[in-house]
């Protein structure tokens, strides 16, 4: 895709106001809803008045040929030009889309040059209607539930310099153009580098994106970034070493989860003093071996760590997934019988030959602080949590991913004056009439959402935070009042305290 044409496309697609909402407001809920699962019959009924917006929608999201006049009118001076560059087709009086491109609804106000509005063009997307899911192997997927995860999960600070690893089509530096002087955007595979660098001049941050060639880090040996975010290539799946036998979107050409590992290893190599990487992975559970054990032995001894497993499925249920992914299952896609069984008895014949009884899926935040916590060192403020987490969370999760190191750095002694964050609240759960509750939750509205169970003296604490008197004399308050004795009292309940604070039930207050 030539970027010269990037600019008259955008005049296009802004005078037709084909943007996410009023697609969404043209097509009403259910039909809108309809295409999020690929089916355009109910679209159909309602994109049929020939207007630019209508005409957009059918040419592009419902893949429908439009007739050539209705093309011209919503593409003015460029529908040969598409075709030339092949994002369109030219036939017998009508025009067929060769390429994806879509409006981009994100609650991230920063993406793209900040206008609120952004257009993403990919392949085409799979499978609509119930056709036969088939793609070659330099696919370039376009906007995807990957994708999205990984924005919502990427902080959005404002930074010097930023790194989207294995960019695919651009979504992320689209993203990080936003909130990033600097964006470096990596790839192998050609046709996704044509198509992010063109993306980014079709959303006005051409000069903020710098797109290369290569593989991982190859690209930016020597270079540190502020910030990484990337969702890798990380199917398990046995290494292939031809790049023609894979997806490259998805396949790395790596033996199981060896890709994730070599980019938590390697990403701190490539970040600056308080950088962060952020990973979108699938890793193996091996045996019986705990998988937070298993992924401890990847993490840089120079970052804190938040490792958050959100989903974990057997390998049956995990090749079934990948092969109907990629067209091989005879319901979705042209394969035969006989060859879906084939690939599926040799992708889980491997997998148990691996000793992997699971696959998770989750999040790996690494944020580069320098303190290792070794003997030898004179900081121990390396901190490292990796926790099972499959319950809903609020998104975007990312300022809870920053609000996670803001709590794990502070530092609480008895001198602390802490307050409770505004939407926590105290569940209390016990038989009808029972003077004293079974059961105390303090539970998180926002963020993690987490949930924790107290006693009553953790439960009387935390009811006295309220910014004015230190945690040490709450504590003694706490023991006199319920009887205890105040030395002991807090030499147990102050690494509760401690706790609270690190998750975030419990805020401290900023000295003035």
């Amino acid at each position: 895709m030539t970027p010269s044409l990037a600019g008259p496309l955008r005049d296009a697609l802004l005078a037709a106001d084909f943007t996410y909402d009023a697609v969404a407001g043209l097509l009403g809920a259910e039909a809108h809803a309809a295409l999020s699962r690929n089916e355009t019959t109910p679209a159909l009924g309602r994109t049929t008045d020939g207007s630019p917006l209508a005409t957009l929608v059918r040419l592009f999201l419902l893949q429908q040929p439009v007739p050539a006049v209705d093309a011209e009118r919503a593409l003015p001076g460029l529908v040969g030009r598409l075709a030339a560059e092949g994002m369109v087709a030219e036939s017998a009086g009508e025009v067929a889309a060769l390429l994806d491109c879509r409006p981009y609804g994100t609650d991230d106000p920063s993406a793209g040059s900040g206008t609120g509005d952004l257009w993403v063009v990919s392949d085409l997307t799979p499978a609509l209607d119930g056709r036969p899911q088939q793609v070659t192997g330099d696919h370039v997927l376009g906007i995807s539930p990957a994708s999205t995860s990984l924005a919502q999960l990427t902080l959005r600070e404002d930074v010097g310099s930023a790194l989207d690893l294995g960019t695919g089509c651009g979504v992320q530096a689209l993203h990080l153009a936003g909130h990033a002087d600097r964006v470096v955007a990596t790839d192998i595979n050609p046709r996704a580098l044509d198509l992010a660098r063109f993306n980014a001049e079709l959303n006005e941050v051409g000069d903020r994106v710098d797109v290369r060639d290569g593989s991982f880090f190859e690209p930016v040996a020597g270079e540190r970034f502020d910030l990484i975010a990337t969702n890798p290539p990380f199917v398990i799946s046995p290494a292939t070493g031809s790049r023609s036998d894979r997806l490259v979107y998805r396949d790395s050409g790596m033996p199981g989860d060896q890709v994730v590992e070599h980019v938590v290893r390697t990403a701190p190599q490539h970040l600056a003093d308080g950088g962060w990487c952020q990973v979108l992975a699938n890793w193996a559970i091996v045996g019986d071996r705990p998988w937070d054990e298993r992924l401890a032995g990847w993490l840089p001894d120079d970052c804190d760590a938040l490792v958050v497993q959100r989903e974990v499925i057997d390998p049956s249920a995990y090749v079934e997934l990948w092969l109907k992914d990629s067209g091989h299952h005879p319901a979705v896609g042209a394969g035969t019988i006989a060859d879906y069984v084939a690939r599926y008895d040799a992708w889980l014949s491997w997998l148990k030959d691996q000793g992997v009884t699971g696959i998770g899926f989750g999040w790996i935040n690494l944020h580069r602080t320098g303190a290792t916590g070794s003997a030898g060192s004179t900081s121990s403020a390396r901190h490292r949590e990796l926790v099972d987490w499959p319950y809903d969370v609020e998104q975007p999760i990312a300022p809870a991913i920053a609000e996670w190191a803001q709590a794990r750095a502070a530092v609480v002694d008895p001198s602390s004056t802490l307050v409770v964050r505004p939407d926590v609240r105290q569940e209390t759960v016990g038989p009808v009439g029972a003077e004293d509750p079974a059961t105390i939750l303090l539970r998180q509205q926002r963020g993690f959402r987490r949930a924790r169970q107290v006693d009553t003296v953790v439960a009387a604490v935390v009811g006295a935070c309220d910014g004015e008197l230190p945690v040490g004399a709450i504590l003694d308050a706490v023991a006199q009042l319920l009887g205890l004795d105040p030395a002991e009292t807090s030499q147990r309940y102050l690494p509760e305290v401690v706790s609270l604070v690190g998750e975030a039930f419990l805020l401290p207050v900023q000295a003035d």
